[in-house]
């Protein structure tokens, strides 16, 4: 008998997304699971990698038994022991042979391959259907016809708020066919909603999932430890439903496990055209350009309805979304129910694209937009955030909020000499405000040495290196110095951080760049344990315990900006 009941173990037996959720909430919750599937779905190694749970590949399930304080899964020729199993076999019919006229009920039948389909269903078999058949090749289509988003497992609604996001599939929300006719021999989709024009395809898939028993449960009863998905109900088997298998199983058998922060909030009646009458009270901007340098890292332009976007290179605005718009992970939000109609908002720093469509020096004083550069914030440490998760699911012509002040000190006013050095280091995205000054002074003809400095963890994350790389060409006086802290591949005196730099004095032993505090101005802006603000005892400075930039630049001799009196030392603190 493998294994005993000294940590909390769950087994999960199935092969679709219904299966894989349960899988990845209860680890996430810190429970061992195993999943016994019999093939590999297209998202299992995602869900394994990040989750650590041990997958059982083609061992049929003879049975399950009852033991003391647990279950016994007969696996083969093994019996894996846990407190609790979940059943959930994919439903996802197969069909043979294809239906009349390139209308299937189910899959199989035909090569999706470089095909248009549409799948029509609303539940998680029809989700499983999408990802087999995007990952066939195929071009899809997915009406949910108003399937409340509660009816479907975590997994499913992350996996569809992702797909879309990435264009990856088109997924019509609302819609679903009235009628599907042959029209020149091939399916036509007539749809009840007159916002979704009549649509031609190859093939149809009717997703209608299969009845069949969960699989073998054996002739022991396993009252409460046993629960199968969808039906139908047997002796000593609790039914569930995808949206709620880890709720009901954390409930039953792992009482002493915090309970999730919050359901998702269901679909009501009415909600979408509240959800339309929200956005047009709110939202007073249009999101023009959107660029993924990767799926967690995007370049965003904003254009304002009315309102000037002139500014100082370097100031901030705010931009905000609805509680009501849906999250692209995984996670709920506290207390979604009473905050669902309002706003969230933060301040981003507004970047530049740095050259305009022409190839010069980008003008803000000649644009309509604004860039920002994101960063998707994922849960950690009990905190969810609450903005970038569904900002990620924006795309070009969406509407979005815009502040209408834009503000902000953290600006070129200290430099009023052409011939100052002026050494940019930022962060992450915190080089977006560089961005934009960077372009200002050498719009300005400023004949100094201009310096910027930015780590991340990857190369994947700078977006904007062939930008910084063509300043490079053109400007004598610019230099550009991209940091990777986990970049594999990296030279070892590229893995650094921000103080590596001061500290070795890679800026004079590269680019001839002295810190001299009585010719440079240092600008910082990022993660504020790399600025390492101190705090004031009257005139003297308590740094915190990490390092920073600050102390180390005033053990060289330069000055904080403090209050009223500039410094040479200047940082962005709105973080």
């Amino acid at each position: 008998m493998s294994g005993q009941l000294d940590s909390r173990r769950l087994i999960v037996v199935g092969d679709g997304i219904t299966a894989l959720s349960a899988a990845l909430e209860a680890a996430e919750a810190g429970v061992d699971v195993i999943l016994v599937a019999d093939t590999e779905h297209p998202l299992v190694r995602d869900v394994a990698a990040h989750t650590g749970l041990v997958v059982e590949y083609g061992r049929p399930v003879e049975g399950v038994e009852a033991v003391e304080g647990g279950v016994v899964v007969v696996v083969g020729d093994d019996r894996l022991v846990a407190h609790g199993v979940v059943l959930a076999p994919s439903r996802l019919v197969e069909t043979s042979t294809p239906g009349d006229g390139n209308v299937h009920e189910g899959l199989g039948g035909f090569d999706p391959w470089d095909c248009d389909v549409l799948v029509v269903g609303g539940d998680d078999t029809a989700v499983d259907a999408v990802l087999r058949l995007e990952a066939e090749g195929a071009r899809v289509v997915l009406a949910l016809g108003g399937t409340p988003l509660s009816r479907l497992s975590r997994l499913a609604r992350r996996t569809l708020f992702r797909l879309e996001a990435e264009r990856r599939v088109t997924i019509l929300w609302r819609s679903k066919p009235d009628s599907i006719e042959q029209v020149g021999g091939h399916p036509m989709a007539f749809f009840d909603d007159r916002r979704t024009p009549d649509l031609q395809f190859d093939h149809v898939v009717v997703v209608r999932p299969s009845t069949a028993a969960c699989g073998p449960v054996g002739t022991s009863s396993v009252p409460g430890r046993v629960f199968c998905v969808g039906g139908p109900a047997e002796a000593g088997v609790t039914v569930v439903e995808p949206a709620e298998v880890w709720e009901r199983v954390r409930a039953e058998i792992f009482p002493t496990l915090p309970a999730p922060v919050e359901r998702p909030r269901a679909w009501r009646p009415g909600d979408l055209e509240q959800i339309e009458e929200l956005r047009r009270r709110h939202y007073n901007a249009t999101i023009t350009y959107f660029d993924r340098a990767h799926s967690d890292l995007w370049v965003l332009r904003v254009r304002p309805d009315h309102g000037d976007t002139d500014h100082q290179a370097g100031q901030y605005a705010s931009l905000g979304l609805g509680y009501w718009e849906p999250r692209i992970d995984t996670a709920q939000d506290p207390r979604l129910g009473e905050r669902w109609d309002k706003m969230i908002r933060r301040s981003y720093s507004i970047s530049s694209p740095i050259f305009d469509e022409h190839g010069y020096l980008a003008d803000p004083h000649r644009t309509e937009e604004l860039e920002f550069y994101i960063v998707l914030v994922p849960p950690a440490n009990g905190r969810i955030p609450a903005l970038t998760p569904r900002l990620a699911l924006k795309r070009p012509g969406d509407r979005i909020y815009l502040g209408p002040r834009i503000a902000g000190r953290y600006v070129l006013d200290p430099v009023t000499d052409p011939w100052s050095q002026v050494v940019f280091l930022a962060s992450g995205t915190g080089e977006a405000p560089h961005n934009a000054m960077i372009v200002e002074l050498l719009r300005k003809g400023h004949l100094g040495a201009i310096v910027s400095v930015v780590s991340v963890r990857y190369r994947a994350d700078l977006g904007y290196l062939d930008r910084h790389r063509e300043l490079e060409r053109r400007y004598p006086q610019y230099h550009y110095l991209p940091l990777t802290t986990r970049e594999p591949d990296a030279p070892a005196d590229d893995r650094l951080h921000i103080q590596d730099v001061i500290e070795r004095d890679l800026l004079a032993e590269r680019f001839g760049v002295e810190l001299d505090p009585e010719r440079t101005h240092v600008f910082l802006c990022g993660n504020p344990k790399m600025i390492g603000l101190p705090a004031w005892d009257g005139d003297r400075p308590r740094f915190p315990d990490d390092r920073g930039v600050c102390e180390l630049l005033v053990g060289r001799g330069f000055r904080l900006d403090r209050r009223a009196e500039r410094g040479n030392v200047h940082y962005e603190e709105y973080w």
